[in-house]
């Protein structure tokens, strides 16, 4: 499957080529000397963009590797992937366990193995549809807030450098993942007097496992109706530009920098529908439009044998969606001559709101305990962390969708 969605990735982000490859080339020496001979943990490594960091972190002859992740089958193809690569180069230390983040056997490996120089986190509940309960919430606020803020204090050793992903839909949040991801940044500020950190505010990663795109190809692969929304626009960027972007902000980003991808503006995002129009078109389908999620499985049948596929294309109406995404906002201090490629928000050290995301962490460990806490509770918790939260319940959220 990731062969494929390699293949594919253009019809989403309209490049072949990485928009990073200026910086990379400017900045080559100094990305490899970042990471050669340095002990590396990357924490989420089966995912997508965990597996895309890894592919891009052994090109820069690192001293030894740990892979972590809770996704046993996608780790053991990741290492089967790896080691079946001739132009991976793989240290001789070097090992893969499938353990979470969080954990009691996580908090242990690090204890008791040797200092790490380098930790990437990429694990993260990143689907907005997470927020569709409170049990689903309570795991989103863990993973993506508690966990981190949770591992740096515990951690026994300062690293060299901590980094963390972000999302651009922690900007002006319509979300409450989202504004995980917001509150992550200024748990980063907290530990950064310790350890030196870093992240990136992603595009949405192209055909990535569980996104609305690589829903397309399980569809027709099950030659199953296409659905999308017609009116949420979305900036993409490939699986290699992820890794890349990753590597660069850990190499090169000051203490609390945090970088994101010079796309802006609405003429380089996408909507997801015209994505499936372009899958199906390169596949020789024409696409059929229905009105309603019934019609297309009703006429899938009939449809198919004639190269023609049915699509149901709708105005979203689900909480927590957005037109738009942002990766900054008029507050961020920016710097845009540093990368040709790559924008920096440079934050300060958080102390002015270090009480603020404290008292969330309090909050997030009632909410788990306590069966009086709201998804209200929790979206006021968030909102004194994030002000720029507007989140609108609809009651209706994409588990319900086709």
């Amino acid at each position: 499957m990731r062969g494929r969605v390699e293949e594919l990735e253009f019809l989403a982000t309209g490049r072949r080529t990485s928009m990073f490859q200026p910086d990379l080339d400017r900045h080559a020496a100094a990305l490899r000397d970042a990471f050669r001979g340095r002990r590396v943990a990357v924490v989420g490594a089966a995912g997508s963009v965990g597996s895309a960091v890894v592919k891009q972190l052994l090109n820069c002859d690192p001293g030894a590797v740990s892979l972590l992740d809770l996704n046993e089958n996608n780790l053991t193809e990741l290492v089967r992937d790896l080691r079946s690569t001739p132009s991976c180069r793989i240290p001789a230390d070097f090992t893969s366990l499938p353990i979470a983040l969080g954990s009691v056997e996580f908090t242990r490996y690090f204890r008791e193995t040797a200092p790490f120089d380098v930790v990437f986190n990429l694990s993260a509940i990143k689907h907005v549809r997470s927020e569709k309960n409170i049990y689903s919430l309570i795991r989103m606020v863990d993973t993506n807030v508690v966990f981190p803020h949770e591992f740096l204090g515990s951690l026994p050793y300062p690293l060299r450098r901590f980094f963390s992903v972000s999302s651009d839909k922690a900007t002006n949040p319509a979300n409450l993942m989202g504004a995980s991801k917001m509150v992550m940044e200024e748990v980063l500020l907290l530990h950064s007097g310790r350890h030196p950190v870093s992240s990136a505010r992603f595009a949405n990663v192209a055909f990535s496992d569980g996104s609305l795109p690589f829903g397309f190809l399980r569809r027709m692969d099950k030659r199953q109706p296409l659905s999308a929304p017609l009116d949420v626009r979305r900036y993409f960027i490939s699986h290699e530009e992820a890794g890349q972007l990753c590597l660069l902000s850990a190499a090169l980003g000051e203490n609390r920098d945090v970088f994101y991808p010079k796309m802006e503006g609405a003429e380089t995002a996408i909507p997801f529908s015209e994505i499936a129009l372009r899958l199906l078109r390169l596949r020789g389908y024409e696409p059929v439009l229905c009105e309603s999620e019934e019609e297309a499985k009703a006429k899938a049948a009939e449809l198919l044998p004639r190269k023609q596929w049915p699509c149901h294309f709708f105005t979203s109406d689900t909480t927590g969606e957005k037109d738009l995404e942002e990766f900054f906002d008029g507050r961020d201090q920016r710097d845009l001559q540093r990368f040709r490629t790559i924008g920096v928000i440079c934050r300060d050290d958080g102390g002015s709101g270090a009480s603020a995301v404290e008292a969330f962490i309090e909050f997030a460990g009632r909410m788990k305990r306590d069966p009086r806490v709201t998804k209200g509770d929790i979206v006021a918790a968030f909102q004194k962390v994030v002000p720029g939260l507007v989140h609108v319940e609809t009651g209706k959220n994409l588990d319900q969708k086709m």
